[in-house]
């Protein structure tokens, strides 16, 4: 940015912009979005942007929007695109008169980006929400210090199975990611998934969850993203220790996405970075064609189940045929 510290307010939310990021200060009025006040502020490198955008809003207002790149802000991940747009922290709100000056930050956003901004980030690059931090869900209370994660049932809410379980505790290096559905969905909860219940997704510190279901008033809609696995039925949350359930004023937006946000990236970062691949064998033999289609048939169930990206599905199974 040609002038460091300038300062783009709009509204709910201000944009102060930095040599090498941008620091998004939320207002705390009442008309602020509780999620909006809940993060306060974040800073966000530029590194970790793929995109910029302005469009027409409403009531005569105009977008600036900020595009994360894949795989950057652990907050975003966790949503899983289930996030309306009034409580997108990525969107910048002014009246219609600001356009131009709008335009111009939006230019030089797109000149700071990198040659390739499109790739998905290999690391989280934007920080998380900072534990502690605990909220109280339908089932009982959720409680994070930064390396454990505990849920103490609720005598009122806690399914008979929750309760013969006794409270849970489980530390961050024995996950492999986690599950949010939206509260404003009609059966959300936050799900932790044990490393040795799923694959590990490297790229974004595992299981995000494929979301699916209607949306409601607030800050959460019933989107979908591919990113994690397939999601569980209702009846399995509600019966895992493993799973606190939402609904009723319990879990909201502005306190379990947060929550699960500082979750998943500290998942992340006790992670081990994915194998090398091994070198080819020069003249090495032909494999089974059989074992190959197999592979393939698992690399396209996992691909379905949300534990592949597109990207990954297509440059693997180009991999698994050319041994053919």
């Amino acid at each position: 940015m040609r002038h460091m510290g300038d300062v783009l307010a709009g509204i709910h939310a201000t944009w102060e912009f930095d040599t090498d990021s941008v620091l998004i200060r939320f207002e705390r009025g009442i008309r602020t979005p509780k999620l909006f006040q809940s993060l306060r502020e974040r800073r966000i490198p530029y590194a970790a942007l793929s995109s910029v955008e302005l469009t027409p809003g409403k009531r005569s207002t105009v977008v600036l929007r900020a595009v994360p790149r894949p795989g950057a802000d652990p907050l975003v991940e966790a949503a899983s695109g289930q996030l309306k747009e009034g409580c997108d922290p990525y969107r910048l709100v002014l009246p219609a008169e600001r356009e131009v000056l709008a335009e111009y930050y939006a230019q030089e956003l797109r000149a700071l980006l990198d040659p390739a901004p499109g790739e998905p980030a290999d690391r989280f690059l934007v920080a998380a929400p900072e534990a502690p931090m605990n909220f109280k869900a339908y089932d009982g209370r959720a409680s994070f210090d930064g390396e454990r994660i505990s849920f103490r049932w609720s005598w009122t809410g806690a399914s008979s199975a929750k309760w013969k379980a006794g409270d849970q505790t489980f530390r961050v290096s024995e996950l492999a990611g986690i599950v949010w559905r939206s509260p404003e969905a009609l059966d959300g909860y936050l799900r932790l998934v044990p490393r040795a219940a799923a694959p590990v997704d490297h790229r974004t510190g595992g299981s995000l969850g494929d979301l699916h279901g209607p949306g409601g008033p607030g800050c959460a809609g019933g989107g979908m993203s591919a990113g994690g696995p397939a999601e569980p039925p209702a009846a399995t949350a509600d019966q895992d220790p493993a799973a606190v359930l939402f609904g009723l004023g319990y879990g909201p937006v502005h306190e379990s996405l947060p929550f699960a946000a500082a979750v998943l990236e500290s998942v992340r970062r006790t992670q081990p970075a994915p194998a090398a691949p091994a070198p080819a064998l020069v003249n090495a033999g032909r494999r089974d064609p059989a074992d190959i289609a197999e592979r393939i048939h698992h690399l396209g169930e996992l691909h379905q189940a949300g534990l592949v990206t597109d990207a990954e599905y297509s440059a693997k199974k180009a991999q698994l045929l050319a041994e053919l």
